[in-house]
């Protein structure tokens, strides 16, 4: 056999092997993914909210968010000061704004809870007084 019916049926021994072996393949695409940067902080504006549909909607968030890989939420609550409720002798000053009631349930509901790293007033930049900072816990693979 010459040599370069050797090398072709080589070649052809290596191309087949190649294809059968899938996993050998070098997926350039799962390294873009890898290296994608991954959307570290989510904004969301509460302004306009009831306690009750808030504390609905930031369970949804903190859920979605976890999911997809989201580490922080910026909770945009609002000062509450033109809340109406400071006349009424029956509702707390305090625990009729968003800013207070959220963290409140949070830290009540357990599994909520367990998914929180922190929650601090968010920096100057970012809302002050009026907006709170959600650190989410990394989601853990069950596999």
């Amino acid at each position: 056999m010459s040599e370069k019916s050797k090398k072709k049926n080589s070649d052809q021994k290596d191309w087949e092997e190649f294809l059968n072996n899938p996993s050998d393949i070098f997926d350039k695409d799962k390294l873009r993914n890898k290296n994608q940067k991954i959307l570290s902080r989510y904004k969301f504006d509460f302004h306009g909210y009831s306690i009750d549909d808030a504390n609905k909607k930031i369970e949804e968030l903190i859920s979605k968010s976890l999911e997809n890989g989201v580490g922080e939420l910026l909770v945009v609550t609002g000062k509450g000061i033109h809340s109406n409720k400071k006349d009424d002798v029956y509702v707390s000053k305090d625990y009729s704004k968003l800013q207070n009631t959220l963290p409140e349930f949070i830290k009540n509901n357990p599994e909520l809870n367990s998914k929180i790293q922190a929650i601090r007033q968010a920096p100057k930049e970012f809302g002050g007084d009026g907006a709170l900072v959600i650190k989410l816990k990394k989601l853990k693979n069950k596999f």
